[in-house]
């Protein structure tokens, strides 16, 4: 089973996020954009629903900083779009993410 869960920085606390927000009005001229979310999804698979649970709280999120979801929440975006790696391409944040698993779980790696 694959598991996904989103993570987002809580408000106030999401500085790349209005960071983000600052350079698309500045150097991209858009001035009506209002707010920029900014969201990482995780996958997990072939891995006990435990393991997966103590991975959300202890490799892909901080709990005091970041709100995660199952789902995330677009209701009223005038706009939604994804950034990945393309094929080949070193994911350095996967490949921690693995490593952090693997040492938590005294196995193998089992995210990305």
């Amino acid at each position: 089973m694959v598991y996904r869960i989103f993570v987002e920085k809580k408000p106030g606390l999401d500085n790349e996020a209005r960071e983000l927000r600052k350079d698309a009005r500045t150097f991209l001229g858009i001035r009506g954009l209002e707010k920029v979310r900014l969201l990482n999804r995780y996958d997990a698979e072939d891995m006990p629903e435990e393991l997966f649970d103590l991975a959300v709280r202890e490799v892909f999120s901080e709990p005091q900083l970041d709100d995660t979801s199952a789902e995330p929440d677009t209701e009223g975006a005038a706009a939604v779009f994804a950034v990945e790696y393309l094929p080949g391409q070193f994911d350095q944040r996967a490949d921690s993410a693995a490593q952090c698993v693997q040492f938590i779980s005294r196995g193998e790696k089992k995210a990305s």
